[in-house]
């Protein structure tokens, strides 16, 4: 079968069978429709699609391919641990993978973050810790402690608890109602903040810091379990923490006696330069839940990662967590995530990371001189490049401009000059870029060179 006509039979089969994640399909269908790309290869921090036109991974697959696509050792980890025991669960049972995967990560996490409790990913993470939270408040004598706190268009997971935490409404919407007792407080999106306060990072740190304090107040600290944050807000666009805002955040939480949990689904290994984020931004959350990057993608896990002090009621007794999933630790996925942490240290990516971030930043900011560029705003190899009307009044687009303008042209203009990443209007629009770990200045500048021919094309077409 031709090259041609293999791509035509996927694109029909896609079409008739296939059920595309967070996908709009009536662009399949009609009179003209237009076939999502199969996606065939990946080597390095490129992929190549079944017509076999090649793509710089802008987006690490999402968030994701750390290591870059390819990589040998990470398949071979795969292959040998499925030949000597392809599955087994952790319920009351443990595999050497799950027991030195934990080890390492216990050993990588801050303080007294010891346990690991293990999922498929991220989003059965957030929901593994708010259950625990609840689960946790109870045995300690403060059953009412079941609510939880988040920021305003952050995004946590689809599961029913994770959906509650976000804070995108259009994503909730279908879905209510929910499970009950998520609240939302403003995020550290400091271009969009009061212009008294844009010029003082630090005072509007603590601006956004103390409105978690007010939350707490709002609802009841004897009601409030946990606090779910992101070290880097992803939805949005990339909202790093002004200077202070989480040493002030532990101390709200240390004073109501309220749980935080650092949502590092997406910043853990190597995303912002250390193998956990937390750590990388200098505070102590009592939970870790993260995913993605643990294996590079190369088998589905992740990790809710607690702290001696959560762990402590169910030492003893006949407590426990009536929680889990069948593939949770699974032993290939475990092996997998070992071999992908050694490949970390032995090639030292968090250090490529430290040494080129700021010339990563340096490279995005000359798109500053483009006048729908508004603002470049970020942490390491996670970046967010928001878009405007008018640079002078930070004009956002209306809904029908933003549509016109990410989902009508931005999105494919960009795959077609060879560049995948993520054009999203879930805040104002933005173009997103999380690019494997391995890149440097010269695919930075690539990237660069890309969008500013097809961000310029599209000033022209508003």
């Amino acid at each position: 079968m031709t090259t041609d006509a293999l791509t035509q039979a996927w694109n029909n089969s896609a079409r008739d069978h296939l059920w595309l994640h967070f996908t709009r399909h009536s662009g399949y269908f009609g009179s003209d429709p237009e076939p999502a790309p199969v996606i065939v290869k990946g080597e390095g921090h490129h992929i190549w699609d079944s017509t076999g036109r090649k793509y710089i991974d802008g987006l690490a697959g999402l968030f994701v391919v750390q290591a870059g696509h390819g990589r040998q050792v990470l398949a071979d980890a795969a292959a040998k641990q499925a030949r000597e025991l392809a599955f087994f669960p952790l319920w009351s049972y443990a595999t050497p993978p799950a027991i030195e995967l934990s080890e390492r990560l216990a050993h990588y996490a801050p303080g007294d973050l010891n346990r690991v409790f293990f999922t498929t990913g991220g989003g059965e993470a957030v929901e593994s810790a708010w259950k625990l939270a609840k689960q946790y408040w109870k045995l300690r004598g403060k059953p009412a402690k079941t609510k939880v706190i988040s920021r305003s268009v952050a995004y946590h997971g689809t599961t029913a608890g994770a959906l509650s935490i976000t804070g995108i409404p259009g994503m909730k919407a279908d879905f209510e109602p929910l499970v009950p007792g998520a609240s939302r407080v403003p995020n550290t999106n400091i271009y969009r903040a009061a212009e008294e306060l844009r010029d003082d990072p630090k005072r509007f740190g603590r601006w956004a810091a103390e409105r978690i304090a007010e939350a707490i107040e709002f609802e009841g600290p004897d009601q409030v379990a946990a606090v779910f944050l992101e070290p880097v807000q992803n939805a949005g666009g990339c909202f790093p923490p002004p200077p202070g805002y989480f040493e002030r955040v532990r101390e709200i939480c240390d004073q109501y006696d309220v749980l935080l949990v650092s949502d590092e689904t997406i910043c853990a290994f190597g995303r912002v330069g250390g193998m956990f984020a937390c750590t990388e931004l200098g505070y102590v959350p009592d939970m870790i839940t993260c995913a993605k990057g643990m294996t590079s993608g190369y088998s589905p896990i992740g990790a809710m990662i607690a702290s001696e002090k959560l762990f402590e009621p169910f030492r003893e007794g006949t407590t426990y967590f009536p929680h889990g999933y069948t593939f949770g630790g699974h032993p290939v996925s475990a092996a997998v995530g070992l071999a992908n942490l050694e490949l970390f240290e032995s090639e030292g990516l968090l250090e490529n990371v430290r040494t080129n971030a700021p010339v990563f930043r340096a490279t995005l900011e000359k798109l500053l001189d483009l006048p729908i560029v508004g603002d470049v705003r970020g942490e390491g190899y996670f970046y967010g490049i928001e878009l405007v009307k008018d640079k002078t009044t930070r004009e956002t687009f209306d809904e029908d401009e933003s549509e016109r303008l990410l989902r009508g042209f931005l999105s494919k203009a960009l795959f077609d000059a060879g560049l995948y990443c993520r054009a999203d209007d879930r805040g104002d629009p933005v173009i997103q870029l999380s690019p494997p770990l391995t890149m440097g200045p010269a695919e930075f500048t690539e990237i660069e060179g890309i969008l500013r021919s097809v961000l310029t094309e599209a000033w022209t077409r508003l």
